[in-house]
């Protein structure tokens, strides 16, 4: 890396060996060509804790297709998931320590809780970065941007946020969505039926046995799971406008400099030799487990971001 830093290079140290709470998982990638070994005199925060314990712990969504979620082996996959490897393998490398990670679930309601009360030392989601929660934690350069929508029955009667009045519409605890659609229903008098879910796969399927009339969640996390269910029958339509903006970040502990800086210079690098945009494509453009396709190319918003972001111009 070119960016400022505090010491001398390091040769990457071998595969990071994967522990998980009740799971294996498969080997690490490898850490940045240009890593550095970040490796002051006194280690703090992150960093100590990783390299006195030897093991990282990520938190990991068990359905934000196609960010971080379940494989049929229960092991934690996805576009978040990777770039958390890559980070977790720059880490022990920095700490000059082979890491063993440790997968621990977390929710939207817990996530940020467990981070700030360090059960977990990354959060590899599809949490939207805004300044109300960086006052507790601290978050990657941004790596997807996504918004509001609502999703569907095929056939139904709604076709923007307008026509939710009255109706039942589910939506994720603990997420911006929620109080997106919160402020809708205030500033237009909308009188909806908000019905609040622990999760993601909760709210699709509310809309699935008619439970509820829509769900709305972030565009991407909706296209996800319509593809994902694909093979259960049934179709369904995102609608809409998009009703917030959602820029997706990586969450670590706040007031953690040390670990701050391995963080913007990893995404760097990854920005840099084309990684991020490999494991965008992997993703978003190929064929999931799965077997189904989001088929949704990166947009031109995305594209900047990730050309500021090689160029140390982290968003």
């Amino acid at each position: 890396m070119k960016t400022l830093h505090f010491l001398a290079a390091l040769a990457v140290a071998g595969v990071i060996a994967f522990a998980s709470t009740a799971r294996a998982a498969d080997d690490a990638p490898t850490p940045p060509q240009n890593a550095d070994a970040y490796a002051p005199a006194t280690l703090t925060g992150t960093l100590a804790k990783v390299r006195d314990t030897g093991t990282i712990a990520l938190g990991y969504r068990d359905a934000s297709v196609p960010f971080s979620y379940l494989d049929a082996r229960k092991k934690p996959i996805g576009y978040s998931i990777e770039l958390c490897k890559s980070l977790a393998a720059a880490i022990g490398n920095a700490v000059h320590r082979n890491l063993s990670i440790r997968w621990v679930p977390v929710t939207p309601e817990n996530r940020i809780d467990a981070l700030v009360d360090g059960r977990v030392d990354l959060e590899c989601g599809s949490t939207t970065s805004n300044l109300e929660r960086q006052k507790r934690v601290a978050f990657s350069p941004i790596f997807f941007v996504a918004g509001t929508k609502v999703m569907v029955k095929q056939g139904s009667p709604i076709r923007s946020f307008r026509d939710l009045a009255g109706k039942k519409v589910a939506v994720t605890a603990g997420t911006t969505n929620e109080r997106a659609l919160r402020e809708l229903d205030k500033k237009f008098g909308l009188g909806m039926q908000l019905q609040v879910v622990p999760d993601h796969a909760e709210g699709f399927a509310r809309v699935a046995n008619g439970q509820a009339d829509a769900f709305a969640t972030d565009d991407v996390l909706l296209y996800g799971l319509i593809a994902e269910n694909a093979s259960k029958g049934g179709a369904y339509q995102v609608i809409g406008d998009y009703l917030s903006y959602d820029p997706y970040g990586i969450m670590y502990r706040k007031n953690d400099p040390q670990l701050a800086q391995v963080v913007k210079d990893t995404f760097q690098e990854l920005a840099a030799d084309g990684e991020i945009e490999r494991q965008y494509k992997r993703w978003f453009l190929q064929r999931l487990p799965s077997g189904t396709s989001l088929d949704m190319p990166m947009s031109a918003q995305l594209e900047s971001i990730i050309e500021s972001m090689a160029g140390g111009e982290a968003q």
